[in-house]
């Protein structure tokens, strides 16, 4: 057994503790770590501590599960609350969860770092909280029938308590913590078997709902405490900017103002409200330099275009694909344009940090723990274990919140004012300081047969690399920065583990040449563009991109060659079963083929993301102006066993929400240099009135669950494009749908 690249014995894969005044701790997945490993969890004198904590019980009965992964809104932590809970035997009521500190066993295995992103949440933690709650439960069973007198196999765990039914006893699991710590742990918890479920699988209500409904929920620009004061930033205008003067008399006469402070990134105000920082901080007059006024959404796109010819990356190739061409019955080519998407998160940008000398306490609503630490240590000197990074609720993230330039701002900040600094942008700080989804280009070909099915298919993009993003998070640390550019890009993507995921050519690519359809000779290829523009990772990341482009072609196919695009994709995906289930299955429940009411027409699509198949029909109607209405989107999933179907029909309906808005509503576009978008104003989101129905069907599996996070969002655009291909007649190849050309089209 493996973790975090080491080997593993049985005997190390769980530990338990009695940790003083806190109750039983129990802790997996990895040996014990150095105090300067983990400094969140020191252990108290005389105490067999393993720090590398997942579980621990109070004499209350409650039971505390650390989360690895930051709640965004998603419902992580109550899906891996309830997998502790099951194996546990616990009384739900008695659950509570904490966002785990910054240690090496709370890595994020996909990633290497701890992190949150790539639906990674309860698929990483399935089987490790499985045997930490099973490990725990033996472990309080031996603990009463040692108290007892009686044999283990007498005994049962329920409802946060042992029973020993012969003899009519019963005690709490708080009752039992000093016995339990002081016996040998199973070496091999059994585990229950699906059919043994109580919890899993049912649709049990989160955790945070009623503290959020009540206001009491604290994230992160709720943050209060002794002498604390808020800044405000103002950033270059031009992308890839920076400050080259500032007067700033007018702003430190302002009441309330503490400080005016230059960084890398722009020019702070630091001051005791939010209000007072922001008014002031628009009194500064600043000079800014560099940036390049010829850029523009409209030059970039004709750049790609330009490039499309050039020989790229192959990312996959099968089979014979030039010849294929050559002997095709038919070759059909389209062309698809994606344009820069900001996250548009509900709560903006914003870190609290308290630089001390001997220590940094940072509070960051981040998708990315250990990174945010790396970054504070870096820039205050301290040594990794000097730094502390406590995670509060967050606003969403879809990405955005991987990125630590924030954090840097706040630390940066508080040292400077040697206090402690709330940093929080603004709405238009936030929308033009984005790390955006790639604009991309793509030419698509396929040949088809004489019977009208694809033998050959091709997809060549052209588009800008999230390496540059890569290597100003997590690179300075782990390679010199003599390296020439090019050597560090190729270094980094080999060395980093999301490097190899979501980076480079085949992250690039991802949704494209892993595509499940059985066509015999596939080219898949990338053309690398570097621009100043600062990307990032967007909510599915290449796959809400990927997704549409190959969908939508799929359709092209089909209306080319006269068949039922459901029809079409099944024949393609003989050796997809699951694929296959979750098409039959939305198609079905959509009532595919059956008459519509007039005015209302249906599009399929259908995609994968990270192993989790889902299929959508969406059914949308025109109006006279030309706006798209989406009714109902029906949905099917197979995501292996569902923890909580309440919350992966959320994610789910979140997702399409998600991805309507860039299908139908905004794209973040520059012009003369600038980011032209500023607020909802003029990037707007979909809003409640235009949200459709949104119906999912999960697929029932026994297979251990996978990712759901992100998995909505890709089909979303080719099923509502494919269906106004139904209506007007009319390709759409370009996002988001311009009703003025939807008119003309018609």
């Amino acid at each position: 057994m493996k973790a975090n690249g080491m080997e593993l014995d049985r005997r190390q894969f769980i530990k338990v503790s009695l940790v003083a005044g806190t109750g039983l701790l129990v802790a997996c997945q990895a040996p014990v770590p150095s105090k300067a490993e983990n400094p969140d969890h020191s252990a108290g004198e005389g105490e067999g501590f393993a720090p590398n904590a997942w579980i621990r019980i109070g004499p209350d009965d409650t039971v505390t599960v650390m989360v690895k992964h930051t709640e965004l809104g998603q419902g992580t932590s109550t899906g891996l609350c309830m997998i502790v809970a099951e194996e546990l035997e616990a009384d739900w009521s008695k659950i509570r969860f904490e966002i785990a500190p910054v240690a090496a066993v709370y890595k994020n295995p996909e990633f290497g770092v701890q992190s949150t992103g790539g639906s990674t949440g309860v698929k990483t933690s399935w089987e490790t909280l499985r045997r930490a709650g099973a490990a725990t439960r033996e472990l309080l069973i031996s603990a009463a029938a040692a108290t007892w007198n009686v044999p283990s196999s007498e005994c049962l765990a329920e409802n946060s308590t042992v029973v020993h039914a012969p003899g009519k006893k019963r005690l709490r699991y708080g009752e039992l913590l000093a016995r339990a710590a002081s016996l040998a742990v199973p070496e091999e918890p059994r585990l229950k078997e699906p059919g043994q479920f109580k919890i899993i699988g049912k649709p049990y209500p989160r955790l945070d709902t009623l503290d959020k409904a009540k206001g009491k929920t604290v994230y992160g620009m709720d943050l209060k405490m002794d002498g604390l004061l808020t800044a405000a930033v103002i950033h270059p205008p031009m992308v890839g900017g920076a400050v080259a003067s500032v007067d700033d008399r007018k702003a430190r006469s302002m009441p309330g103002v503490r400080d005016v402070v230059i960084l890398e990134s722009g020019v702070a105000v630091v001051a005791e409200t939010f209000w007072q920082a922001q008014t002031a901080a628009h009194a500064l007059s600043i000079q800014w330099k560099g940036g390049d006024a010829g850029l523009g959404s409209e030059s970039i796109m004709a750049r790609f275009a330009g490039r499309i010819r050039e020989k790229g990356v192959l990312v996959r190739k099968d089979g014979s694909v030039e010849k294929a061409m050559e002997n095709a019955d038919r070759r059909i080519q389209a062309v698809y344009e994606l344009p820069y998407q900001a996250h548009a998160c509900p709560e903006p940008m914003n870190c609290t940090a308290h630089v001390l000398p001997d220590r940094c306490e940072v509070w960051a609503p981040t998708q990315a723990q250990e990174t945010a630490r790396d970054t504070a240590a870096r820039i205050t000197g301290l040594s990794l274990s000097a730094v502390r990074v406590h995670t509060p609720f967050v606003g969403g993230g879809f990405g955005r919140r991987s990125m630590p330039d924030f954090v840097a701002e706040a630390v940066r900040l508080s040292k400077a004012v040697k206090g402690p600094v709330k940093v929080i942008w603004s709405r238009e700080e936030d929308m033009r300081n984005d790390y955006y989804r790639p604009a991309f280009y793509n030419r698509m070909e396929a040949g088809l047969d004489r019977d009208g099915y694809p033998v050959a298919w091709i997809h060549k993009a052209v588009g800008q690399s999230k390496m540059d993003a890569l290597i100003e998070t997590s690179a300075p640390s782990i390679l010199p920065q003599w390296l020439p550019s090019p050597l560090r890009y190729a270094l980094a993507s080999a060395i980093i583990p999301i490097g190899k995921r979501f980076l480079g050519p085949k992250g690039a690519m991802s949704g494209s040449a892993d595509m499940a359809y059985g066509i015999e000779n596939v080219r898949v290829e990338y053309v690398r563009a570097d621009l100043p523009v600062p990307v990032g990772t967007w909510r599915s990341v290449a796959d809400s991109r990927n997704g549409f482009v190959k969908e939508s072609f799929m359709d092209e196919i089909a209306a080319a060659s006269g068949k039922d695009p459901v029809d079409l994709r099944l024949r393609l995906l003989k050796d997809a079963p699951k694929h296959r289930s979750v098409l039959e299955a939305a198609s079905t429940k959509a009532g595919w083929g059956k008459r519509l009411p007039d005015g209302i027409f249906r599009g399929v699509a259908l995609h994968a993301f990270h192993g989790t198949p889902v299929a959508m029909v969406a059914e949308v109607s025109v109006e006279k102006n030309g706006r798209v209405r989406v009714h109902r989107v029906v949905c099917a999933v197979d995501c292996g066993i569902a923890v909580n179907p309440r919350m992966v029909e959320a994610q789910i309906a979140g997702g399409v929400v998600y991805g309507l808005t860039a299908t139908l509503k905004s794209a973040l576009r520059i012009k003369d240099g600038r980011v032209r978008e500023s607020n909802f104003h003029d990037f707007p989101i979909l809003r409640m009135d235009e949200a459709p129905r949104v119906e999912v069907h999960i697929i029932k599996s026994a297979d251990p669950p996978n990712g759901i996070g992100e998995v909505g969002v890709p089909p979303v655009a080719p099923a509502v494009t494919n269906a106004l291909f139904q209506a007007t007649g009319k390709r759409i190849r370009t996002l988001p749908v311009d009703p003025a050309e939807l008119l003309s089209r018609a």
